[in-house]
């Protein structure tokens, strides 16, 4: 059997990103925590965590802490049954990995009132909608929001819909740099605004118009700072159709002349073997996200 306050002290490290938070986080020292990462390691046959800054899980980490993340679920369930079990050094926070256009726009109306009726707190880890389903292999969360639709193993995909990006600028910076298109030659000179170095949403839109490869570019990871950039003039990007209604309305920012919608399937990862309250979180999303998400077409 599987001492389970050693997967909880890899839980710590993994999840907070070092020794001494990790120990903070279980009350423990920062000794007592490393003791039991070595004694795990023993007991595996090889390290669980590198020792950098910060830690990060190696490949026997990642099984590991995939297994460690079912069983907080499935422990949860145990506890909501039998409330006089113990759970002391459990984390009590559901953790998501999420993309932050999803956070800004439909996430919170979609599963607000399930978390408060369940008393479910989360903690959403933002990633780029192109690799979040990356940390949960790693073993990181617990579930994931993510454009790609291959499950792991152990684990399974639902498609949720599909969120509308639009090719948006503000009026003064449309006539400044596209009064003839926009043709190629500018859309390669005028800057855009690109959420992080993972997002491919304008490399997407430019490629399709002819302008491959490097282009002049603001980054903002931010999805209410991206909005704010554009509306200022500085750039034009991708943005979700939700999050730009009311400014799309008012004349505030406009779609790029000739230019179409990008849509961008969503897809909720989830273990199998997570529990009840993963199983009813996933069933919350099924019924709720149609209501904000576009249907994907066949």
């Amino acid at each position: 059997m599987i001492d389970y306050k050693l997967l909880v002290a890899l839980l710590a490290v993994a999840e907070e990103g070092g020794f001494e938070r990790g120990a903070q986080l279980l009350g423990l020292s920062q000794s007592a925590v490393s003791q039991r990462i070595k004694l795990l390691e023993a007991r595996v046959g090889g390290p669980v965590l590198t020792r950098g800054h910060p830690a990060q899980p190696t490949e026997l980490g990642r099984r590991l802490l995939n297994h460690a993340q079912q069983v907080r679920l499935l422990e949860r369930d145990l506890k909501a049954q039998i409330p006089g079990l113990d759970e002391q050094g459990l984390p009590e926070r559901l953790r998501v990995a999420i993309n932050a256009d999803s956070l800004a726009t439909w996430w919170a109306p979609a599963v607000g009132e399930f978390c408060v009726r369940r008393g479910l707190l989360l903690d959403l880890q933002v990633e780029d909608q192109d690799i979040g389903v990356r940390r949960m292999r790693e073993g990181d969360v617990a579930a994931c929001l993510c454009s790609a639709e291959r499950p792991l193993s152990g684990a399974r995909s639902l498609l949720l819909g599909s969120m509308r990006y639009l090719a948006v600028a503000s009026p003064a910076f449309i006539r400044r740099h596209f009064d003839a298109g926009p043709t190629p030659a500018q859309l390669a000179q005028a800057p855009a605004v690109v959420f992080g170095r993972d997002d491919q949403l304008q490399h997407r839109y430019l490629a399709a118009r002819g302008v491959p490869g490097r282009f002049r570019h603001h980054l903002c990871p931010s999805s209410e700072g991206f909005v704010q950039l554009l509306l200022a003039g500085m750039g034009w990007g991708m943005v979700p159709a939700l999050q730009i209604a009311a400014q799309l309305a008012d004349g505030r920012l406009c779609e790029l002349p000739g230019g179409e919608a990008l849509e961008v399937p969503l897809y909720w990862h989830h273990w199998r073997n997570g529990g009840e309250l993963l199983a009813e979180l996933t069933g919350q999303l099924a019924r709720q996200a149609p209501r904000y998400l576009a249907a994907v077409q066949a």
